[in-house]
């Protein structure tokens, strides 16, 4: 069974950074897709960044800037970088993979609370 386990999240003042981790169970080569995802309190979900298995990514434009997602595959384990975080920012933030192309999520982690004040 696939895992996907998320670290890293935590409580930041505003223009602080944190770095989150997605560990896999299997070599993240296996995904053509990882991504990460955040959903706040009474908001939908929303797709922050994606890294592709040739290592093309796209950010959403709010993040766009200051956000850089990367991959190891050595490590089995995709990166989240936050830089310049604001209060907006703050969500419940989760890695997702998929297997194929175009990219269907089927592997989602269990979320890291990233919490930013003003």
């Amino acid at each position: 069974q696939v895992q996907l386990v998320e670290s890293g999240g935590g409580s930041v003042a505003a223009g602080g950074s944190l770095r989150l981790s997605c560990a896999a169970s299997r070599n993240t080569l296996s995904y053509i897709c990882m991504a990460w995802f955040r959903q706040a309190p009474g908001k939908e979900r929303e797709r922050v960044a994606t890294i592709y298995d040739g290592g093309t990514t796209y950010y959403a434009d709010s993040v766009k800037g200051r956000f850089t997602i990367s991959r190891d595959n050595r490590e089995y384990t995709v990166y989240l970088q936050m830089n310049g975080l604001k209060p907006e920012d703050t969500a419940m933030y989760y890695c997702a993979a998929s297997e194929a192309f175009p990219c269907v999520y089927r592997y989602w982690g269990q979320g890291t609370q990233v919490t930013v004040s003003s």
